[in-house]
């Protein structure tokens, strides 16, 4: 009894004089930051090929954009997404081939609208337009099939949490304390905190046509491809015609430079909201706090000269739910509010995301009840509203902003326009893109002829899919030896618009962690993987990395 008694002391005592579990780390193969798209996929493989692995992410809700309101896929051609992500695919097509998945609707109703043919692929069995919720199901499952540890709401300490050994990380801590150790780290995240804090070198902004031999890069002065810019001449002050009265709101003082010059602005971010047209699952919008009408006295003066201009986009996904995006000179996204988001703070970054949430819950209030609306918009606009069942835990918004670009690592190879224009032949392939390189309006500014005009919106088809190179989502060797980047790839800004697509995140996430599991399998760094190993599982993985010419 007192040898039993002692042993107890004994062990007490050590628990006290030991450093609690915030301070010790925690041990794995494989340590995924960031709970996008890509985090999952990169989780997932890893775990498959027999690793141990952290998903360790900020994030409460998993799967980034594609959770988050982004239901109506960007896909380009389908036939270049393969693994992973097809299997992501699949399993919505499985969700929706329940009858208990149509409680708004009855499936033959969806597919008389006219999306059903694309998205119920019942050929391939894939299903490509789905629900917030019924994504966010779909990414659980597939990491409850597998034997990975998920660490919510875990805010990487970017000031000092990165410990690096050599050229390598050893350890990143949380700023909760909790730490840990990997032989691989992947940072899926749309920001590339974990990236930065680790020294590699990135770009953010809009590089020079000069940079990399481009054309659609830098800036785009007059380039109009979509039918995002002003069509009609709309005085920019607020008493028109009187400089001295000042600017109206949401338009920057400054004019055109010459086109191609690099910057450092992004283009512009938006929630996609899922909103409803049901009566019974329909939140209508409400007037937010802080509402100044104000802010949207330039498209009043744009409604007023074009009473049918496109304001915003209405694409279903099923059960009368839709995918709702940015569309015309002024709409959701929020033009030349998000150029420091990048790398800001995270309190910084909150009061961003809090400009931008205001600003597009307000212009649904402003669409829906000013006078100056035109009865039409106003009444189409009110017969839809939030989606009652959709972030039920958050006043049904969206949990993720549109991060349609932020960093973009500086690797051993930078994707360029001419990879995705098949002008150059891209090596060492890892996976492939299809989608036009997009990018969506970066700066709304004052004409030589004193008029307000956007600029930025590119939209440059491709002439067929094209690869993207292992050595994009490397760092250079000096740099860091043991890090892969599926997100914040090494790519130019116009290059990235096609990259940034939420199937090649995936494709890319499952390409990252099979090439972090080889190079631990085989001691090398991960800039010094066989690619022809890498190759060879990647494509019994089911990965398409080439088509036939």
């Amino acid at each position: 009894m007192v040898y039993a008694l002692r042993t107890v002391a004994v062990i007490l005592l050590a628990l006290l004089l030991c450093p609690t579990n915030s301070a010790q780390a925690d041990e794995f193969d494989v340590v995924v930051y960031g709970g996008t798209s890509a985090g999952v996929t990169a989780a997932v493989q890893a775990a498959r090929m027999g690793k141990t692995v952290a998903l360790v992410c900020p994030e409460n809700h998993l799967g980034g954009l594609s959770s988050s309101g982004l239901g109506f896929t960007d896909t380009g051609k389908k036939q270049v997404i393969g693994g992973l992500a097809r299997e992501f695919y699949h399993r919505l097509w499985k969700h929706y081939q329940q009858p208990d998945s149509w409680n708004w609707e009855a499936r033959e109703n969806y597919g008389n609208r006219g999306q059903g043919t694309e998205a119920l692929d019942s050929v391939n069995r894939t299903m490509w337009i789905f629900e917030p919720h019924a994504a966010e199901a779909a990414f659980e499952q597939m990491l409850a099939e597998q034997p990975v540890h998920v660490f919510r709401d875990h805010w990487l300490d970017r000031e000092s949490g990165v410990e690096i050994q050599g050229p390598r990380i050893h350890s990143i801590r949380m700023l909760n304390g909790k730490q840990f150790e990997g032989k691989m780290f992947i940072d899926a995240t749309y920001e590339g905190d974990l990236m930065a804090a680790a020294g590699v070198t990135y770009h953010v902004g809009r590089e020079s046509n000069d940079t990399y031999g481009e054309q659609h890069n830098g800036t785009q002065y007059g380039v109009f491809h979509h039918k995002h810019y002003f069509e009609v001449k709309i005085d920019p002050y607020k008493t028109p015609g009187d400089p001295s009265s000042g600017l109206l709101a949401r338009i920057a003082d400054s004019g055109p430079t010459p086109n191609g010059e690099a910057d450092r602005l992004i283009q512009a971010y938006c929630y996609r909201l899922c909103l409803t047209n049901h009566p019974e699952n329909r939140v209508s919008f409400s007037k937010p706090d802080g509402y100044d009408p104000q802010q949207y006295e330039l498209l009043a003066r744009l409604l007023q000269a074009m009473p049918n201009v496109s304001l915003m986009t209405y694409s279903f996904v099923p059960n009368r739910k839709t995918d709702t995006n940015n569309n015309g000179p002024f709409s959701t996204d929020n033009i030349g509010y998000n150029y420091d988001y990048p790398e800001a703070s995270y309190e910084q970054r909150k009061a961003i995301l809090d400009e931008h949430e205001q600003y597009q819950r307000g212009l649904l209030y402003f669409l829906t009840n000013d006078p100056r609306v035109p009865n039409h918009v106003r009444k189409k606009v009110s017969s839809f509203g939030l989606a009652g069942d959709e972030f039920t835990d958050n006043d049904n918004w969206p949990y993720q902003i549109y991060v349609r670009e932020a960093r973009r690592m500086i690797g051993e190879y930078v994707m360029t326009e001419s990879d995705c224009l098949s002008k150059v032949q891209t090596p060492q392939s890892i996976g492939m893109g299809s989608y036009t390189m997009d990018s969506h309006n970066v700066q709304r500014y004052i004409t030589s002829s004193g008029v307000v005009q956007n600029e930025g919106d590119i939209g440059v088809r491709l002439p067929r899919p094209y690869q993207v190179a292992f050595k994009s989502i490397t760092p250079k060797a000096e740099e860091c030896q043991n890090l892969l980047v599926p997100v914040c790839v090494s790519s130019s800004h116009i290059a990235f618009g096609s990259i940034r697509m939420e199937p090649v995140f995936m494709v890319l996430g499952q390409s990252a962690a099979t090439a972090a599991v080889l190079s631990i399998d085989s001691g090398t760094t991960v800039q010094e993987v066989d690619f022809q190993t890498l190759k060879q599982r990647l494509v019994a993985d089911g990965q398409v990395l080439e088509l036939p010419q």
